[in-house]
């Protein structure tokens, strides 16, 4: 979005969790913290999120759902806020991506793109 009130960024670290993966039974088990910084101009709410999730096969799953990890946050410009959630694949490799849907405070509604990233068990990419 080019308008500077309604500028939120999505910045992601992942991580393989081998202690709650089962590789001999296709259970690839992965972790991220993401932190969404609003670098607009006026505070924004995260009302839902929607992502799309394809494994090294090419399997597609979408999952929606309201706010993030139980809660809605609201987020004045210049701050920050930041998660930790999971998933599990079927495959060593795979990618993440989709938007938040946010609302801010002068009631304007727009998406914060959270760009594709990957999920890959170490060793697993060459």
């Amino acid at each position: 979005m080019s308008d500077p009130r309604y500028q939120v960024d999505v910045s992601v670290v992942t991580r393989y969790l081998a202690e709650q993966s089962q590789p001999e039974h296709e259970r690839f088990a992965f972790a991220y913290t993401i932190t969404v910084q609003n670098n607009g101009l006026v505070p924004a709410k995260l009302l839902s999120r929607h992502w799309v999730i394809t494994d090294g096969d090419g399997h597609v799953e979408e999952v929606r759902g309201a706010g993030v990890v139980g809660q809605q946050p609201l987020i004045d410009p210049g701050q920050s806020h930041t998660y930790s959630s999971g998933t599990v694949m079927t495959t060593k490799v795979g990618t993440m991506q989709g938007t938040y849907q946010m609302l801010s405070d002068d009631g304007k509604h727009f998406d914060a793109i959270i760009k594709p990233f990957r999920l890959a068990v170490p060793g697993s990419l060459h």
